[in-house]
């Protein structure tokens, strides 16, 4: 007979005298792992969101002050631009007011120069 056969263990009862992890201690270290990893994500989740709700304020609040400012500009430019179409007639009344003045001019002095 071999002195391992299948029916006879090599090391005797030292193998069942070693204390074994119970499947159930296991167990449960690994729940409250997952138990303690859920809960940090949660909390790093929840730190995002309050962040994000901070961050959502800041860009509406930077949104607004932009509006605000863009509207005060496009009313300037509306008073700048009648401004600039007020001077636009009165710059065109003087051009036309002064050929009229440099024509007359020339018509005195071609009837000055004919009769002298």
């Amino acid at each position: 007979m071999c002195p391992f056969s299948s029916k006879q263990n090599p090391y005797g009862s030292l193998v069942f005298a070693l204390p074994l992890p119970s499947p159930s201690k296991r167990h449960h270290k690994n729940l409250r792992l997952n138990m303690l990893n859920r809960r940090r994500a949660q909390l790093k989740e929840a730190k995002q969101r309050k962040r994000m709700i901070v961050v959502k304020a800041e860009i509406e609040r930077k949104n607004l002050k932009l509006y605000m400012e863009n509207q005060n500009i496009i009313e300037e430019n509306k008073k700048l631009r009648t401004q600039a179409m007020l001077l636009h007639k009165e710059n065109k009344a003087l051009l036309s007011e002064l050929q009229n003045k440099i024509s007359e001019q020339n018509n005195n002095n071609t009837y000055n120069s004919h009769f002298m």
